[in-house]
């Protein structure tokens, strides 16, 4: 029983930051500015779902090229011979110890129409490049933030991952392609899906990375909802459209949770 109270200080923090907000996103999504009952700001949604499907859409990209990026990376850092070598470990942490914003803004500066991309073209006698405003530009920029999200739950299920099992599938004939798809891809499931997940979430919901890295010509859900709440002063439409951002990406937890649903790997073959 004692125990159990040291429960109480978090089931507090849960219930104040937690519970409460969702209970007042849900209240506002189902009412009027009046206070009555209506549906329609849940309804208001259809009319912007070219929106929604590019949200999702550049979400789905960052996701699978994080995934193509970072299972290579946290393969090669779990590795024995990168054990002595921490630096990789450290680029890879050192972009999240920086505020969010100036990620970004640094980001900005590479693909800038003076950026260091073009100088470096018309330095070599390339023609410069109109990087910012376009979707491949916001696509880096959430790659980039994303990808540690990505990486170090696929590191730390590859780090404790028992080099003994590798040993046996070898000594049973198995070649390195046959090794990777059998057992270590198989038995690193738990940290895709955790990965998968922790980019997916921030990715769909995203704002300041297309707002910055388009120079506001792309416009994601994120910039739908914040321009709900901020510009216009509407929190109950605002409300509606986070909470069905809210339940599309409970609904990709689950699927995701189905494949591994114990986390003990194994559940794609």
């Amino acid at each position: 029983m004692k125990r159990s109270w040291y429960a109480g200080p978090y089931a507090l923090w849960m219930l104040l930051f937690t519970v409460f907000p969702l209970i007042f996103v849900c209240y506002y999504a189902f009412t009027t500015k009046a206070g009555d009952f209506t549906t329609a700001n849940l309804t208001r949604i259809i009319t912007y779902y070219p929106v929604l499907l590019d949200s999702l859409r550049l979400s789905v990209y960052c996701t699978l090229l994080c995934l193509l990026i970072g299972y290579p990376a946290a393969w090669f850092m779990a590795g024995r011979e990168f054990s002595r070598n921490k630096s990789l470990a450290v680029l890879i942490l050192l972009p999240m110890w920086m505020n969010f914003l100036l990620r970004t803004y640094a980001m900005m500066t590479l693909f800038e129409n003076n950026g260091v991309l073009n100088t470096l073209f018309a330095a070599v006698g390339l023609p410069k490049q109109t990087m910012i405003g376009t979707e491949g530009a916001v696509l880096v920029g959430m790659v980039y933030n994303f990808l540690p999200f990505m990486i170090l739950p696929i590191y730390t299920v590859l780090k404790k991952l028992d080099a003994r099992v590798i040993e046996a599938a070898e000594d049973l004939g198995a070649n390195p392609l046959r090794v990777m798809t059998r057992v270590v891809i198989p038995l690193s499931v738990p940290g895709i899906v955790s990965g998968v997940t922790m980019v997916f979430m921030p990715a769909v919901t995203t704002f300041a990375i297309s707002r910055l890295m388009s120079s506001g010509t792309i416009y994601l859900m994120g910039d739908m909802i914040e321009e709900y709440f901020i510009s216009m002063n509407n929190r109950n439409v605002g409300s509606a459209m986070s909470l069905v951002m809210m339940v599309l990406i409970l609904i990709s937890i689950g699927l995701l949770r189905k494949v591994d649903p114990e986390g003990q790997g194994g559940g794609l073959w």
